[in-house]
């Protein structure tokens, strides 16, 4: 995207993969939760989120060491113009699905148009800014973008090479987007669905004829013969499977806990290791999202108020230690966050023609409300006070209500997965701040199948969202942020926030030329999102934390620049004979 690849041509592995790294072996991670389908690019349907990362590919392939930067992979040359407005593919003669027949152009074809159209919201939006596909010679696939309004977006280029490729003949006479359990997509990655028990168990097998196994790309890499993903109805339940030994490895996201767990037995026996993982990536963002579909969440006095409430400094302190920061904003952690203070002047030239619709503090600065700790949280909750008053909201015999009497009663529905007993904590204390301003907090917890329901359809005032942000973002940003997802159900605009301003910022990210413009339209869409008051934000986990069998190994001497991730556990660790 800016600049030259990190790797040279003729490289002979990822920088962060051990390429002596040994074959062989079975690991075992843990889902909280069911599934009820094995196809991950369908609309409809619960799949385990690790089939898209460890069973299928794309045309290229993502370095984790460094953005906005891909390598071949099905595809072995990729070409284009100068102003981006159509890319060309010459696919790798060699490339073959796991039945061992070839990846064609007419697979290639049919993947983009059929995800495009057929398949996730996640896959269409970009379907929608392709003028045209067609084949332009033996192995050959060329793109061209719409042009009409204006250049495409410089990253169109990247995101056509990380479309997954599946197999067309598979799907003759079959329903692509009803995500039938039974359908399970063929792909050419190096590992298939073996086995699978209902809401119990997925066994993933490695290729032993895997296309690609001499690729550099691929060297040291998928060094496991089986991964299996074991279901449990609960975190604790699946955190007492990892300590019986039943699990090879667990994430831990709470702080103080990670630090309980050091005196394990088998952590003392060394049967057990805890790595830490230290990543370069922004924060993203991580908190209690409000759904401003729902009066009065539509009102930002209201949303300051509900954030200024919610005593971070002594929930961090009660829940973890303190040892986790808060976030300060979504691109917090690295050169893509929004420095404190006023806009730069560069920044303010982007957002000024929408100043009169931006909200206090997104010029100025914004800083979210800190307390001193204690559990009262007395300055807040004035403060909280005066703004909901402000917003037409008082008290009356005790309970807020508005000038037509109805009482403001909130519900936060929480999914029963490996963070909900944190959240849970959390807003079992939030409550009670809230009971002091009047206000009546519901907590539901639900399971996946109902929270996914419930999501989709936005039947929430609060829920706990987490977006991980990369270094390299891009047209996904619309799907996260954008005005068309604000009624769309099933759109990951949880918020329901439609920004002239946000969609602007993005537009200018995306059209950027130099590394300089790219990181000034970021911070400047970092200062709409944030002062836009829509989630509230707890923690950063700007380390990860990983509990694992001390069997398995990784290459401690390069960590990838983006840390733990679907490219780093279980992609490069390998396991000791």
């Amino acid at each position: 995207m800016y600049g030259d690849p990190a790797l040279p041509p003729d490289f002979d592995a990822l920088p962060y993969a051990n390429k002596d790294a040994p074959k062989g072996g079975t690991v075992t991670t843990g889902n909280v939760g069911g599934y009820d389908s094995l196809n991950p690019f369908a609309p409809k349907g619960t799949p385990p989120w690790q089939l898209r990362y460890l069973a299928y590919e794309s045309l290229l392939g993502r370095s984790w060491d460094e953005p906005f930067t891909l390598y071949g992979l099905l595809a072995e040359t990729v070409e284009t113009d100068a102003d981006r407005t159509w890319v060309e593919f010459t696919l790798n003669p060699r490339a073959a699905f796991s039945d061992g027949s070839p990846v064609t152009v007419e697979d290639v074809i049919w993947s983009f148009e059929t995800l495009g159209t057929r398949g996730h919201l996640r896959y269409r939006d970009f379907w929608t800014r392709v003028d045209k596909i067609a084949q332009t010679g033996p192995g050959k696939i060329r793109l061209d973008f719409k042009t009409e309004d204006g250049p495409p977006d410089r990253d169109l280029v990247l995101l056509a090479g990380l479309r997954p490729i599946l197999k067309k003949s598979q799907w003759e006479g079959k329903v692509f987007e009803d995500g039938a359990i039974g359908d399970i997509p063929i792909g050419t990655a190096p590992y298939t669905v073996a086995e699978h028990q209902l809401d119990r168990r997925v066994t993933l097998r490695r290729n032993p004829d895997y296309w690609g196994r001499d690729l550099p790309f691929r060297r040291g890499t998928n060094n496991f013969d089986e991964i299996r993903i074991d279901f449990y109805g609960d975190d604790a339940v699946m955190k007492e499977a990892f300590k019986a030994g039943e699990i090879s490895y667990i994430r831990e996201f709470n702080a103080e806990r990670w630090e309980e767990m050091a005196t394990l037995p088998a952590v003392r026996r060394g049967d057990i290791v805890r790595s830490e993982i230290p990543n370069g990536q922004p924060s993203g963002i991580s908190g209690f999202v409000m759904n401003t579909r729902n009066p009065p969440l539509d009102d930002w006095r209201v949303r300051e108020a509900l954030i200024a409430a919610f005593n971070f400094e002594y929930i961090n302190d009660t829940l973890t230690g303190g040892r986790q920061p808060r976030i300060t904003s979504y691109y917090s952690n690295s050169e893509l966050g929004m420095i404190p203070g006023p806009a730069s002047e560069a920044e303010r030239a982007l957002l000024e023609p929408f100043e009169d619709d931006l909200l206090p503090g997104t010029l100025e600065g914004y800083t979210l409300p800190a307390s001193d700790g204690s559990k009262r949280n007395r300055d807040n909750i004035r403060a909280a006070a005066d703004l909901l008053a402000e917003a037409g909201w008082t008290v009356q015999d005790g309970v807020l209500k508005n000038a037509d009497g109805r009482p403001l009663v909130l519900t936060v529905v929480l999914q029963q997965d490996a963070l909900v007993q944190q959240a849970t904590a959390m807003m079992d204390i939030y409550a009670r701040a809230l009971e002091r301003l009047g206000i009546t907090l519901n907590v539901q917890s639900v399971d996946k199948a109902q929270y996914t329901v419930r999501e989709a359809n936005y039947d929430f005032d609060l829920t706990f969202m987490r977006r991980s942000l990369s270094l390299s973002p891009g047209n996904e940003q619309y799907f996260y942020w954008g005005a068309e997802g604000a009624d769309q159900p099933g759109s990951r605009n949880l918020m329901g926030m439609n920004s002239p301003a946000a969609e602007a910022m993005i537009h200018a990210m995306l059209a950027a030329k130099t590394h300089e413009e790219f990181v000034t339209a970021v911070r400047a869409l970092d200062r709409v999102l944030i002062s836009g008051r829509y989630v509230i934000p707890i923690h950063q986990y700007s380390v990860g934390r990983i509990a694992h069998d001390a069997a398995l190994n990784y290459p401690e001497d390069h960590l990838p620049l983006y840390g733990d991730g679907v490219g780093f556990l279980p992609e490069v660790w390998w396991m000791e004979k």
